[in-house]
Order: C-alpha cells, then sequence, then structure tokens
C-alpha cells in the first residue's frame, strides 16, 4: 500500500469516528417540569428548644435540564413567588405568623416578593447521588446554598413519558440573608428538605 493510500484510509477512518460520535458530542440535556403534586419544599428551624417548626413553599416556577449520561451538564432554575400565600406553615388559620413571616423583620416580601436558586454546579460519582451547589437569591442577597441530592428513580410515568425522582437535604445560616429575627433563641440554622418529582417535557414544549 502507498503512503498516499495509508493516509486517505486513515483520513477515511478519522472522518468516519468523528461522525460516528457527533451525535453523542451533540446531545443536550432534556426539559423537565415540576410535577407539584408530588413535589415538597420545606426549610425547617428550631424553635426555643420545645419543637422543630416549619415552611413549605408552595407557589414556584422552574425547570430542570437534565443529562442523565452527564449530570455536570445538567442545570436548574427555580423561582419562588412568596407574597400572596406562596408558602404554609401548617396553621392555616394562624394569620399573625404568616404575617410576621412576611414582614420586614423576616422575609421582608414587600420588597422582597419572590426567591430564586439558580445551580452553578452538580458532582456526581456514580451518577445516583451528589451535591447540587447554587446561588440563593433571598431578601435581595445573593449567597450559596449546597445540597446532597439522591435520584431516586427514573423511569417511565404513568401514561407514558419520562419521570425522574429525586431527594434532597442541606443546610443554609438565615442571618446570612439578613433574616436574623430571634437568632439565637430560635435556630439560625435551617434544614433544608425536598422530594420532588419531575416529568419530561413534551417536544412541542421543550424548546
Amino acid at each position: 500500500m502507498t503512503r498516499s493510500n495509508m493516509l486517505a484510509r486513515t483520513g477515511a477512518l478519522a472522518g468516519l469516528c468523528l461522525a460516528m460520535a457527533a451525535p453523542a458530542a451533540l446531545a443536550e440535556p432534556e426539559k423537565y417540569e415540576f410535577d407539584k403534586d408530588h413535589t415538597s419544599i420545606i426549610a425547617s428551624w428550631d424553635h426555643m428548644g420545645f419543637s422543630r417548626q416549619a415552611i413549605e413553599f408552595t407557589d414556584y416556577d422552574g425547570m430542570l435540564m437534565l443529562d442523565m449520561d452527564e449530570p455536570e451538564n445538567s442545570s436548574i432554575e427555580v423561582t419562588f413567588n412568596l407574597a400572596n400565600g406562596g408558602f404554609w406553615v401548617g396553621t392555616p388559620g394562624d394569620e399573625q405568623f404568616e404575617n410576621h413571616l412576611s414582614s420586614d423583620d423576616l422575609l421582608g416580601l414587600s420588597e422582597h416578593p419572590t426567591a430564586t436558586f439558580v445551580a452553578t454546579s452538580f458532582e456526581t460519582e456514580d451518577g445516583e447521588t451528589g451535591t447540587m451547589t447554587g446561588d440563593l437569591t433571598l431578601k435581595g442577597v445573593t449567597k450559596p446554598v449546597t445540597l446532597d441530592v439522591t435520584l431516586n428513580k427514573a423511569g417511565e410515568a404513568r401514561g407514558g413519558g419520562k419521570k425522574a425522582g429525586f431527594s434532597a437535604t442541606g443546610t443554609m445560616m438565615r442571618s446570612d440573608w439578613g433574616v436574623d429575627y430571634a437568632v439565637p433563641a430560635v435556630s439560625d440554622e435551617l434544614q433544608l428538605m425536598i422530594e420532588t418529582e419531575l416529568l419530561a417535557a413534551s417536544p412541542d414544549d421543550a424548546g
């Protein structure tokens, strides 16, 4: 075989390999949306040593761009609508407590009615457990929060389509966001607990 023929065959083989690899390289994360009937986002605190109390965030919008093969390429952005009943404290008749949470002592919703979380990194070694770090903006302050995340299950949803379920836990010091009323009698540290199921968007909604 002449040198020119060898180079030609080598070039053709390289081109074939690149063509075969291109679809994987160009694969993009899939859009997933929250199944709000099967999602809970809760922050809890120690109340003067007597008990743990909690707030559940019920009004939020966002999406997860999920890459199962390369989780580090995933991204998530969520906006929490805190004003006008955007949270639940387990005591629906206690308007005084809810009003205090909304006041400048705590969440300051008159000036900052929303909070946002934008993931900045995902780390995993096995594709099922890992950490997600993101920027939480609350009361006009942006600081990082890290969550331990577990992929509970990924599969087909009832009625078709893809579904993924996750659990996530973490902590934050509320005073870092200027929410320091009654610290330390009421704990500065908040425990974060998230249980969520997400549904892959239909092709028409994935753009």
